[in-house]
């Protein structure tokens, strides 16, 4: 078996791949949804205002086969990429970034790669 790709948050020294154990089940038990295509989206705004039409999203989204994986910060209407490192205006976003990936971590959805 090939190794799984790995993705990283822009601006991020942190990888991380899909859990060799992940499942579907365990993809939907800690919020992903599946599209019509098969593959699973989980999209969090980053911040305690979840009704903030300006903060920062994380998407993670996992294809079908549980063999890929993106990881990215967008902005509020997800068209644009967001660099959640650039500096420190983004500290709150950032670290509520990194504490959804250390739960999604312990639970077995994603393996840090480094």
């Amino acid at each position: 078996m090939s190794t799984p790709p790995s993705a990283s948050l822009l601006g991020s020294k942190e990888s991380y791949t899909l859990h060799e154990q992940v499942k579907r089940y365990t993809l939907r038990d800690n919020g992903f949804l599946e599209t019509k295509n098969g593959s699973f989206v989980y999209e969090r705004v980053l911040g305690l205002n979840v009704t903030d039409k300006t903060a920062p999203k994380l998407k993670i989204t996992v294809s079908k086969e549980l063999d890929g994986l993106k990881l990215s910060a967008v902005t509020a209407n997800g068209l644009k990429k967001v660099d959640l490192y650039k500096n420190d205006q983004l500290k709150a976003q950032r670290d509520f970034a990194e504490n959804i990936l250390v739960s999604l971590t312990e639970a077995s959805v994603l393996k840090k790669v480094n």
